[in-house]
């Protein structure tokens, strides 16, 4: 049974199906895998992209060739968890590239942090001259991955 989505029917859902797993799908392709003609199918992805359910386009880069194949997770905890703190630190994390993502938590820590780097030394270097000297940050717990499982970032089941 398909999941429902408020507001999105099932061609729509379709789209976005297909668009997440090959965004180069040309729109002539693209209706034909759904079920409509070029003309709809144009419009309907137009519309999607209007209102912010397809947010962009890119290519999906493989980290191990480029040798940013070191990946830690990690939690950090806030001395402040005000309001003005909280946006202190989301200003200050999302500058630092090497940090792929950031997760607010409720939980007993208050972050937690997917870096990507090359080496156990450049996460040494991350970890003590960027992460630990982010706005209001009391402490951090660092756990290593030694393999991606399953990695579908942006592959929502529809």
């Amino acid at each position: 049974m398909q999941a429902q989505f408020p507001g999105l029917d099932r061609f729509d859902q379709s789209i976005l199906r297909e668009l997440s797993h090959n965004g180069r799908i040309s729109v002539s392709e693209l209706a034909q895998v759904i079920g409509l003609s070029k003309s709809p199918t144009q419009a309907r992805l137009k519309r999607l992209e209007t209102e912010g359910y397809i947010q962009g386009y890119r290519a999906l880069v493989d980290p191990i060739r480029l040798g940013l194949d070191h990946v830690a997770f990690v939690e950090v905890k806030l001395t402040d968890t005000r309001e003005a703190a909280l946006a202190a630190f989301n200003a200050a994390v999302v500058l630092v590239e090497e940090i792929e993502e950031v997760h607010m938590l409720a939980s007993h820590f208050d972050y937690l942090l997917k870096v990507r780097c090359r080496s156990m030394s450049d996460y040494r270097a991350i970890l003590g001259e960027k992460i630990s000297s982010l706005p209001h940050v009391s402490s951090t717990s660092t756990y290593m991955s030694m393999q991606a499982v399953k990695d579908d970032a942006g592959l929502a089941p529809m």
